[in-house]
Parts: structure tokens; C-alpha cells; sequence
């Protein structure tokens, strides 16, 4: 029986210049583009030994280290309606001054509020966020350009710091130069090609393999997934806020997450849900879904009940019978299927499975045990089935440390418990490709190709 017959049968019963920048977006060729440029509404520089003046009226921003000049510059970027494909910040060097050896690394700043004639050495804000690119040597009247897209995803306010570690300064022209004036240009568009869904699970704390699996989405475009543990240890707002959000949290606007045991440990997943809003689906309820190209994704909630006949279980159903697209792939934290010495199989989440199998969907995804694993395609049951059974992943590799691998389960064909990496999909109108990305400094890899049922 076709797929479409055995839903419609279901239905029935249910219803310019070389820069080193550390991120560049690789997106397939845009079907469509267009260019946003803007410029700063507001710029400045503070000098150490002029540490209550403020420079926000002059023509000019400086980056030295002898004495320590910093220069910050905010954006307010608005009308962009279509993705983001990149977004460069361009500054003019002054044509009075021979150049620099350094000019300047430049860095997310997450205070907005700093004042233009207000900010001073002594009162000036953290440049506290990710490090965004740095320029080398710079000539006289000259633009140089950073590529910023990793940190400036949408509408909204993006302030940027400016430093150097040399003391043969660099001079760019400020806003009160007019023409000459830094710039953010901002191309958008709509993408063209297959759609794609990357991410992992388990994924950010005070430790750097969350940065990592972050800089790999920084150079992976699509719609980014998590199978829960978003943040440790407790999910409250604080931990997002200072984990999470430096890191996946600048891919937020292309996120669709899934809750983990660790989002629980704040009581009723407050600080996930409102960290997330809407992308987490109904507030509360965390199971959702949403369509990519020919194919039907759900995030499901494996931290509430799934028992045949719970609300989640008859949603599900309901969902996959209404869902007209020829391929399914579902994810959510427990597993159903894992090796792991940590966590053993969680047998409550089988219902859930045992209904995306009901319905012909192809691929399941999973956290929990902080590792990397994929099975064969498999029943409910765990027996295989090439002809029917969904393709299980375990994708817990997204930051937390490592666990370990205990009794090999069977039908376990790759698996992986000391790299960092994401999970990528590439969504084909009839079939799938999956790539275990490692991060930098890892050699680790796992790819293939799957058919929809």
C-alpha cells in the first residue's frame, strides 16, 4: 500500500581588500538577492590615558595598543524580510595616516546602550561576544571589510567592538565623515536547492565543544535542529542567557528545538520556553511540526507523557495523517535506540515511534547520551526492516562531555564517542542525505544516503 493510501486510510480514522574573517556562511546560489546597506547610529573610540574624555564627535575611529584605544560602533537594521545571506562591516582607513601592521580584531558586543558623546575609557562597555574576524595590514584611504554574518541574523540592534594588539594604530573614518562612513551591508534572498536541517543535542555549559558544534553552523546553512539538553545544568534563564545564547544562540532565528530532562530541571522548562518562544512551538506543550521542501518534520517532547492515547501520542497521529508530504523525519531527546553506557533505552518513548512507523515516516533522531550513533533502519521492536522501519540517530554530540559506549545494541552500524559535531540532512524530494560534520581538529565522519519509504 503507497504511503499517501495508507495516510488518506488513517485519516479517515483519526483526522575589496584581504580580510581574515574566523566565519563564512556557505549557502547554495541564491534564486533571488538583494543589498541593505546601512550605517552606524552610533560611533565612538575611549583612550586609556584619556580616560574621561569622550571622542564621539571626531571624524576618525582608532584601534592601537600604545596607548590602548578601542572602537565601538552600533547598527539598527531594519526591512529585512527574506534570510540573511551575508553581512559585511566595511570601514574607509583615514587618508591621513600611512597605515598599520594590525587593523584591529573585531567582536560581538552585546550592551546596546552605550551613549555616542557619553561613553568614555572609564565607563565603556564589555566587548564580551564572539570574536567575528580581524583585519591585517591596512593602507591609506582603503575599505577593509569583516564578515559579521554569523552574529547579525535578522532585524535589530548589533553593536561591535574593535581592538589591537599593535602599537602602529589604524585610523578609519567615523560616521561624521559622511561618504566615507563604516557601513554594514547586508545581502538577502531566498535560497535555492535542497532543503537542509543540521544540528545535535546535549550542547552547551561552561566548556568549549559548544562553540565548536557553533562554528560548524556558522558555515552550514538550513534550519537548525536540537534533541534537547540545550543548556546545563538546570535550563534556567540565566544558563541560556550565558551559555547558549553566545554560542547556538546566534543561529537562534533558525531553530526549532525539542526539550531535554536538563530543560525540565527548571521547573515546567520555564527558561527553555521562554528563551525559544514560539520556535518551541505552544508554550508549555513542546511538540510541534513543521514542513522543509517535500518534507514533514516533528519535534516531539520526550520529557511529558507518550503513552498510547496520551495527548501527544493522538496529536502525533493526527499530524502524520494530515501531513500530505511524501517523507518524515521526527526528533526528541530519549532514545528509544542507543548503545550508551549512560543513559539505556528509554522504552516509554516507543509509542511515539511506533506512530511515526505507522506512518511510513524515515528517520528518527535522538539525544541524551552525549555521543554519536546511528542504526539501521528498525521496527519499534528494534528488529530491522529495510522495507518499513524509520533509520534511528543518536545526536548527542553537541558540546556536553563525552559518555561512553556500553553493550553494542544490535543493528548499530557507526558510532562515535569523542567528537564534537552536528548531524546535517539534506532533504531531496524523495530521498535524504545524512553527514556527521566534525568539528575543527576532528577527523571523525559517518555519511550516506537514504530513500523515503
Amino acid at each position: 500500500m503507497s504511503r499517501l493510501n495508507l495516510r488518506a486510510m488513517r485519516f479517515r480514522h483519526v483526522a575589496i581588500a584581504t580580510v581574515i574573517a574566523v566565519s563564512t556562511v556557505i549557502l547554495a546560489a541564491p534564486a533571488s538577492a538583494a543589498t541593505l546597506t546601512f550605517t552606524p547610529v552610533a560611533d565612538t573610540y575611549v583612550q586609556s590615558d584619556a580616560a574621561t574624555t569622550n571622542y564621539g564627535t571626531s571624524s576618525q575611529l582608532t584601534v592601537d595598543n600604545s596607548p590602548v584605544r578601542r572602537t565601538f560602533l552600533r547598527f539598527t537594521v531594519s526591512g529585512v524580510t527574506e534570510p540573511i545571506l551575508s553581512a559585511k562591516l566595511r570601514l574607509r582607513t583615514i587618508s591621513g595616516n600611512s597605515g598599520s601592521n594590525n587593523g584591529g580584531t573585531f567582536k560581538a558586543v552585546s550592551n546596546n546602550s552605550w551613549s555616542e558623546t557619553g561613553t568614555t575609557w572609564n565607563n565603556q562597555p564589555a566587548i564580551d561576544g564572539a570574536t567575528l574576524g580581524s583585519i591585517g595590514s591596512v593602507a591609506a584611504s582603503t575599505w577593509y571589510e569583516v564578515n559579521v554574518t554569523a552574529f547579525v541574523t535578522g532585524n535589530g540592534t548589533f553593536s561591535f567592538g574593535a581592538t589591537s594588539a599593535s602599537t602602529d594604530g589604524a585610523y578609519y573614518s567615523a560616521r561624521e565623515s559622511g561618504a566615507n562612513a563604516p557601513q554594514l551591508v547586508i545581502t538577502t534572498g531566498v535560497v535555492s536547492g535542497d532543503p537542509v536541517l543540521v544540528g545535535a543535542g546535549d550542547i552547551s555549559n561552561s566548556g568549549s565543544g559548544d562553540s565548536a558544534t557553533a562554528a560548524l553552523l556558522d558555515n552550514i546553512a538550513g534550519t537548525v535542529f536540537t534533541t534537547g539538553d540545550n543548556v546545563y545544568n538546570n535550563g534556567t534563564a540565566s544558563e541560556f542567557n550565558s551559555y547558549y545564547d553566545p554560542t547556538w544562540g546566534r543561529h537562534k532565528s533558525r531553530t526549532r528545538p525539542s526539550p531535554g530532562n536538563h530543560d525540565y530541571n527548571t521547573s515546567g522548562a520555564t527558561g527553555y520556553y521562554n528563551y525559544f518562544g514560539a520556535q518551541a512551538g505552544p508554550s508549555g506543550r513542546g511538540y510541534y511540526s513543521f514542513d522543509l521542501g517535500n518534507w514533514h518534520v516533528v519535534s516531539l517532547n520526550s520529557n511529558i507523557s507518550m503513552s498510547a492515547g496520551s495527548a501527544q501520542e493522538q496529536w502525533l497521529r493526527a499530524d502524520l495523517a494530515a501531513s500530505t508530504k511524501p517523507c518524515t523525519i521526527a526528533y526528541w531527546h530519549h532514545p528509544l535506540f542507543t548503545s550508551g553506557a549512560n543513559h539505556s533505552p528509554s522504552t516509554s518513548t516507543r509509542p511515539l515511534y511506533q506512530a511515526l512507523y505507522d506512518y511510513n515516516a524515515d528517520v528518527a533522531v535522538f539525544g541524551h547520551n552525549h555521543q554519536y550513533e546511528r542504526f539501521a533502519p528498525m521496527n519499534p521492536n528494534g528488529a530491522l526492516d529495510n522495507a518499513r522501519g524509520l533509520r534511528p540517530f543518536v545526536a548527542g554530540m553537541g558540546g556536553a562531555s563525552h559518555y561512553g559506549f556500553g553493550t553494542i545494541q544490535p543493528n548499530s552500524v557507526a558510532r562515535n564517542s569523542t567528537a564534537y559535531g552536528v548531524l546535517k540532512f539534506t532533504l531531496h524530494a524523495n530521498s535524504y542525505d545524512w553527514q556527521f560534520v566534525p568539528v575543527a581538529g576532528q577527523s571523525y565522519s559517518d555519511s550516506g544516503t537514504g530513500t523515503c519509504h
